[in-house]
């Protein structure tokens, strides 16, 4: 998961820094992209643990009140994805998708050069680009609550397990 996780990254930023370069670069990135999605998209029904989609993806009411402890600054700490962050991946792969399938209409021979395409693409690009910045900002903030560094732990997949939980002996 870690591998799809950084080549997402790796060929989504790829893409847009080639976005005005000519040749080919952009539009065999975006569907490099695509394909990662997809295959996150697969990894996420049919794996088991911590990527899979059922395992982090929480209901609504759970994750308003997993925002209304860290809005007190007592939230629970996950091993795996936190509500928030099970909902921000969605959304960035929804995003992420979006705006490959934008960039690919863009390309046919029905949609080429057509204003509207092209003006989606980008907007979706932009909207990709924000949820990034807000998923970092989750990244750390998470981490400096739970004294744990989130980004290496995305890099070698550990984090410290959960804290035993206290027993009163009344």
């Amino acid at each position: 998961m870690r591998l799809l996780h950084w080549s997402l990254v790796l060929g989504f930023f790829a893409a847009y820094f080639t976005r005005d370069i000519a040749g080919s670069w952009h539009e065999n990135l975006g569907y490099f992209v695509l394909v990662v999605v997809a295959v996150r998209a697969l990894w996420g029904f049919l794996s088991s643990g911590y990527a899979r989609f059922g395992q982090f993806v929480r209901s609504p009411r759970h994750t308003v009140g997993y925002a209304h402890s860290l809005l007190k600054g007592n939230q629970s700490r996950y091993i795996g994805h936190n509500p928030l962050g099970g909902w921000m991946s969605i959304a960035l792969l929804l995003f992420v998708l979006a705006t490959c399938l934008s960039g690919w209409l863009y390309t046919t021979d029905r949609f080429w050069g057509i204003e509207w395409v092209e003006e989606l693409h980008e907007v979706l690009t932009y909207i990709t680009l924000t949820l990034v910045v807000l998923h970092l900002c989750g990244v750390i903030y998470t981490s400096i609550h739970d004294r744990e560094n989130l980004l290496a732990a995305m890099i070698h997949g550990k984090k410290r397990s959960p804290e035993p939980k206290q027993h009163s002996h009344l």
